[in-house]
């Protein structure tokens, strides 16, 4: 895989100018250079496919599902992804991903040592399913820090289509993680986009329940 940087303070992609790729892109927004650099690194020699990674410095303070927006608006490619600094790749992780979406699967959620598949912490998904969920944007945008993935999941499997392959391992790598406070804004966003079957796209009871 290549490996790409940008800089939110000098953003470079447009709609005119667009990253496009083939393969995948993967997207780490990042706030940590020398951990990043580690991490796409190995996730660059082990994906065993070709692809992009794309490893954004938010050095203006944008947030993870900004700068996932934002370089979702601002590329093209049959499959989009997203992971944080702190991941650490298996072998084959992207190539197993990909085999694993097939022609049917539209999110894809990475074995990230937390989740077990219940969530896409980490995720890939078939652009065209993705662009028509938020009108152009891949995370719902009013969402900060959290439960964006969670929405997400969310609205993949009420299609039916969301994919889990625990082979494809990209784990998270946070010794704090289960002592760190979820922002309770985007809980309180959760919740009441929960109520309203997020939009009136999620039908199922027990999904539209999930995550409580």
């Amino acid at each position: 895989m290549q490996i790409k940087y940008l800089s939110t303070r000098d953003w470079q992609l447009s709609a005119h100018a667009p990253l496009q790729s083939r393969d995948a892109i993967m997207v780490m927004p990042f706030t940590r250079p020398a951990q990043a650099e580690t991490a796409l690194r190995l996730m660059a020699e082990r994906a065993q496919v070709p692809g992009v990674l794309l490893g954004v410095h938010d050095e203006a303070g944008w947030g993870f599902i900004k700068i996932i927006n934002q370089s979702f608006r601002a590329t093209r490619s049959p499959y989009f992804g997203y992971v944080a600094q702190d991941a650490f790749a298996g072998r084959g992780w992207l190539a197993l991903a990909l085999e694993a979406l097939g022609d049917q699967g539209v999110l894809l959620g990475f074995n990230d040592g937390k989740w077990a598949g219940a969530l896409a912490g980490f995720g890939l998904a078939q652009r065209q399913w993705a662009q028509s969920n938020y009108q152009g944007d891949f995370f719902y945008p009013r969402y900060q820090r959290h439960f964006a993935d969670a929405e997400l999941t969310v609205l993949a499997m009420q299609a039916g289509r969301y994919v889990y392959e625990p082979n494809s391992v990209l784990v998270e790598i946070d010794w704090h993680k289960d002592h760190a406070a979820v922002d309770a804004a985007d809980r309180r966003l959760f919740r009441r986009r929960q109520t309203t079957g997020f939009d009136e796209r999620v039908t199922h009871p027990q999904l539209r329940s999930l995550f409580s």
